[in-house]
C-alpha cells in the first residue's frame, strides 16, 4: 500500500534540512528564562531562515523584511516604525519563523499526493504537514476518493459554482476568513459574498479579539486602540495585561525599552512568569547582544486567572476613594465634565468593595493592589496594553471596560502617553474587519457597498466563527470555504468541529501550505493554492502590491518579490474573482475580470465605501503609508449614544472552582504562530521535546496529589460535560496557585463551543474548569 511507505521528503529540501519523522519526544523541563531576545533570538532567526530558504535566499528576504520597499510580515500585526525610523534588520524572532515558513523552498507536487492519502496525512502532526513545502497546484477530493488529486483552476470553479448554486438558500454556505487575507483581498472577498447572497463572514478575530471592539465600541465609539508607537514610548506608566509580548509581539520590546528610558514605569500583570515582561536584551544594540539588557517589569502581579475584572475594579475603588479624600488631586474633573457620560453612576458602583472577596479572586495582597493604585496617581500619561489574556474569558467584555473605566478617571485618551492599546494577533486581522470582513456591518457600510456596485447587499447578519461551529455540530453548514487559517484546529469542540466538516458537501481551502483543515474534508474537497505575502504577483496590468492595516491604524504597502513556487500559484485576488464570475453572474456592476488584475482598481472601489480611505492609491505610496483618524485619539470625540465617552460598570462576578479543581488557560509556545507549529521548543519557558504538557503550580501540585513528570488525562468540566485531553505531561511551573496552562490547539478539544464571552461570543479558553486523571 502507498500509504505504508515512509513520508517523503519534499521536492527543494535537502536531506539535512528536513527529516521526515515529526521531533516529538519525552518532555525535557528547565526552569523558565528571565530575559528574552538577546543573540540566542538572531541565531533561532537565522537558523529558521537558513534551513527553509538556504543562505542567499535568507539575506534577501530578510533584507526587505518590514522595509518601506518590501514585504510586510506576515506573522503579527505590530506597527512599523516611521519611515526613517527603521533598522537594517526590522524584525523579530517570530517574524523571522513565520516568513522563512512561507518563503521555504520546499514544494509539495501532485506526486507527494499520490504517496499519501488523505487519511495518512490525517495521521501526521501539525508540525509535520507544515513542514511538507508550499503547494504548488489545485487539489481535489472527489466524493468517495481516498487522495486528492490535480485539477484544473477552471475545473475547481466549476465544482465550487456547482455546489454554491445549488443550495437552497445562500446561507448554507459559511466563508471564513484568516486575518493575513489583505485589505485588497478582504474587501473583494466580502463584495463576492454579499454579492452571492449572504453575511455568513466569520473571522479569526471573532475567536481573539471580538471582546476588546464589543467592549471599547460602546464606550469610546470605535474598537481600535487609542495608542500609536509614538505615544507609548512617552507614557509616564505602561500595564500589560494578560499579554506575552516576548512570544506573540517580540518588536513590542523594543518600544517598551524605549519608553523605560525615557522614565516609564511598566507593571506586567499575568498568571504566567514571561521573560520578554522581566528583561529585553535587544538584538539590535551592544547592551543587548553581550551585555545585561533592560529590566522591563518593574512590578509583576501574577493574578489569578479571571482575576482582571476585580484588580481593575479595586484599582478604580482606590482612585476614586483617592480622590474623595484630596479632591482635584487624582481624577481629571475637566476632562470627566466635557468628555465623558456615567460619572457618578461608576463612582457608586464601586465606593465599596469587598477586600477578601477582592483578594480571592485576583490572588493578590492587598499591599499589591494599593502599590498598582498608587502607580496610576503618580502618572500623568498611563497606558494599559491586553490581548487574548483578557479577551477570552466569560466577562471579557466587562473586564476591557473596567479598564476603559479606569483610564477615563485620569483622562487618559486623547492626550500623548495615554490611552487603551488592544495588541492585535494576525498581521491584517485589523484591516480585514476595516474592510467589511464581518457577519453585523452596518447598514451604512452595505449601503454604500451597493450604491458603488448597483446591487443590494443582504441584511440579514450572518453567523460568527462559534456560531459556525454550532451550525457544524448541527450540520446545517453544506459547504465551507476557507480563505487561509485552519478552522479545524482554531475552533473549540475540536471533535465536533470535525464532524461537522466532514459532513459537508464541500469544503475548500485557500492555503499556502498543509494544515489539518485539509485533512478534514467534507464528500468533495479542494486545496487552492495562493500566492504568499512574500511572493511577486505579476498581471498583465503589471506588479501589484496590496496593503494592510496594522493594530494601531497605520496602512501601508507591502509588495512580495519571490518567484511564485508555481505558476499554477494564483493571487487570493484572482482566486476570488474567478468564483464570483461563477456564482454571482449579473450581480450589480462588478467587472471581475478587470478586478483580478488590478489591485490598484479595487483600491479606488475602497475609496469610495470604506470611511477614510480617500485617495488610497497615492497616499499608501508614500513611504510607510497612512494613519486612519481615531476621533478619541485625536480630537477627545466619541462616536457613542451620548456623544461621550461612557462609564459602564456592572457587578464584578467571582468564578467559582470546586475543590480539587484548577483553571486552565491556553496559551503559545514560542516556537508557534497560532496554531502553526514552527518547533517543539518553548525556549523561554524552559520546555521542549513535546508540546503535551500541562504548566502547574508546585504547590497545587503536591495539594492535588500530583508530581512533576507524571502523564495525566486532562478533563474540563462545562454544564455537565466533561471533555478530555489524554496523554499530558505534567510539568511544576511557577504560574499563579490555582491555575494552570497548556498549549493550543492541542487543548482547544477541552473548549466547548456554548462556553464564550458575554456580548462578543468569544470562546473562552483563558479559564477552563479542569481535573487531572492518572493513567
Amino acid at each position: 500500500m502507498a500509504d505504508e511507505r515512509p513520508p517523503s521528503r519534499p521536492s527543494g529540501a535537502a536531506p539535512e534540512a528536513l527529516s521526515s519523522i515529526d521531533p516529538t519526544g519525552a518532555v525535557d523541563a528547565h526552569a523558565p528564562k528571565q530575559w528574552a531576545a538577546g543573540l540566542p533570538a538572531v541565531v533561532n532567526s537565522f537558523r529558521h531562515g537558513v534551513d527553509q530558504m538556504g543562505l542567499p535566499r535568507t539575506a534577501r528576504v530578510f533584507g526587505r523584511l518590514n522595509q518601506t520597499q518590501g514585504f510586510d510580515c506576515p506573522s503579527c500585526a505590530w506597527p512599523d516604525p516611521e519611515a526613517g525610523d527603521r533598522h537594517v534588520a526590522e524584525f523579530c524572532e517570530s517574524g523571522a519563523k513565520a516568513v522563512a515558513w512561507e518563503a521555504t523552498k520546499r514544494r509539495i507536487d501532485r506526486e507527494f499526493f499520490a504517496r499519501h492519502s488523505i487519511d495518512g496525512l490525517d495521521g501526521q502532526s501539525e508540525w509535520w504537514l507544515g513542514q511538507q513545502g508550499r503547494l504548488t497546484e489545485p487539489m481535489h477530493r472527489a466524493p468517495g476518493a481516498s487522495h486528492y488529486t490535480p485539477v484544473s483552476w477552471d475545473e475547481a470553479n466549476a465544482i465550487m459554482a456547482r455546489h454554491l448554486t445549488a443550495l437552497p438558500t445562500p446561507d448554507d454556505a459559511v466563508f471564513y476568513t484568516s486575518g493575513r487575507t489583505s485589505n485588497e483581498a478582504a474587501f473583494l472577498y466580502q463584495l463576492m459574498v454579499r454579492a452571492y447572497g449572504t453575511n455568513n463572514l466569520p473571522d479569526c478575530s471573532n475567536m481573539c479579539h471580538e471582546s476588546s471592539g464589543t467592549a471599547m465600541t460602546e464606550q469610546i465609539g470605535i474598537g481600535k486602540g487609542a495608542v500609536t508607537l509614538e505615544s507609548l514610548e512617552q507614557a509616564e506608566l505602561i500595564v500589560i495585561a494578560g499579554q506575552n509580548p516576548g512570544t506573540n509581539a517580540p518588536r513590542m520590546l523594543t518600544h517598551l525599552e524605549n519608553a523605560k528610558k525615557n522614565g516609564a514605569v511598566i507593571v506586567a500583570v499575568n498568571p504566567l512568569p514571561e521573560a520578554g515582561l522581566i528583561r529585553f536584551k535587544n538584538p539590535q544594540t551592544p547592551r543587548g547582544l553581550v551585555g545585561p539588557g533592560t529590566a522591563l517589569a518593574d512590578d509583576y502581579l501574577q493574578v489569578r486567572l479571571g482575576g482582571d475584572h476585580a484588580l481593575f475594579r479595586a484599582v478604580g475603588h482606590l482612585l476614586v476613594a483617592a480622590e474623595q479624600s484630596a479632591p482635584g488631586t487624582v481624577v481629571d474633573r475637566d476632562f470627566l465634565d466635557a468628555h465623558t457620560a456615567g460619572y457618578d453612576a461608576y463612582v457608586d458602583a464601586v465606593r465599596e468593595i469587598d477586600w477578601a472577596a477582592t483578594e480571592l479572586a485576583t490572588g493578590l495582597k492587598r499591599s499589591e493592589i494599593d502599590a498598582l493604585a498608587k502607580r496610576f496617581t503618580e502618572s500623568k500619561a498611563t497606558v494599559v496594553c491586553w490581548a487574548m489574556g483578557l479577551t477570552q474569558h466569560v466577562h471579557a467584555v466587562m473586564t476591557i471596560q473596567e479598564i476603559v473605566n479606569v483610564l477615563l478617571l485620569q483622562g487618559n485618551i486623547g492626550k500623548d502617553g495615554a490611552g487603551p492599546c488592544p495588541i492585535r494577533g494576525h498581521s491584517n486581522v485589523q484591516g480585514d474587519r476595516t474592510m467589511g470582513i464581518w457577519e453585523q456591518m452596518s447598514q451604512k457600510f452595505l449601503d454604500d457597498l451597493g450604491a458603488e456596485f448597483a446591487f443590494t447587499p443582504p441584511t440579514e447578519h450572518g453567523v460568527d466563527a462559534t456560531a459556525t461551529v454550532t451550525r457544524l455540530r448541527d450540520k446545517s453548514v453544506r459547504v465551507f470555504f476557507g480563505m487561509g487559517g485552519n478552522f479545524a484546529m482554531a475552533t473549540p469542540d475540536t471533535p465536533v468541529v470535525h464532524e461537522g466538516l466532514r459532513a459537508c458537501d464541500l469544503t475548500v481551502h485557500v492555503s499556502t501550505k498543509l494544515n489539518r483543515s485539509h485533512t478534514v474534508t467534507g464528500t468533495e474537497a479542494l486545496i487552492l493554492p495562493c500566492l504568499g505575502r512574500t511572493d511577486r504577483d505579476a498581471t498583465p496590468r503589471g506588479h501589484q502590491g496590496v496593503t494592510v492595516e496594522d493594530s494601531q491604524g497605520q496602512v501601508h504597502l507591502s509588495q512580495g518579490r519571490l518567484e511564485p513556487p508555481s505558476d499554477l500559484c494564483r493571487s487570493e485576488v484572482a482566486i476570488v474573482a474567478g468564483l464570483a464570475e461563477r456564482i454571482a453572474p449579473g450581480v450589480g456592476s462588478i467587472d471581475w475580470p478587470a478586478l483580478s488584475q488590478d489591485n490598484d482598481l479595487i483600491r479606488e472601489h475602497i475609496s469610495r465605501v470604506v470611511p477614510h480611505f480617500e485617495d488610497y492609491n497615492a497616499r499608501v505610496r508614500v513611504p510607510g503609508g497612512f494613519l486612519l483618524p481615531h476621533k478619541p485619539r485625536d480630537l477627545r470625540e466619541f462616536d457613542t449614544p451620548s456623544r461621550k465617552a461612557e462609564f459602564i460598570a456592572g457587578s464584578v462576578p467571582m468564578l467559582e472552582v470546586p475543590d480539587a479543581r484548577l483553571l486552565l488557560q491556553t496559551i503559545r509556545s514560542h516556537d508557534q504562530f497560532n496554531t502553526t507549529i514552527y518547533g517543539h521548543a518553548d525556549r523561554y519557558r524552559g520546555i521542549s521535546g513535546n508540546r503535551r504538557v500541562v504548566l502547574v503550580n508546585p504547590d497545587d501540585l503536591h495539594r492535588l496529589g500530583f508530581h512533576q513528570g507524571q502523564v495525566v488525562d486532562v478533563v474540563s468540566e462545562f454544564e455537565g460535560t466533561d471533555r478530555r485531553a489524554e496523554g499530558f505531561t505534567l510539568v511544576s511551573y511557577p504560574t499563579a496557585e490555582g491555575c494552570a496552562a497548556a498549549y493550543y490547539p492541542e487543548t482547544n478539544v477541552l473548549m466547548s463551543a456554548d462556553h464564550v464571552a458575554l456580548r462578543s461570543n468569544t470562546p473562552v479558553a483563558k479559564a477552563l474548569v479542569i481535573r487531572f486523571e492518572a493513567r
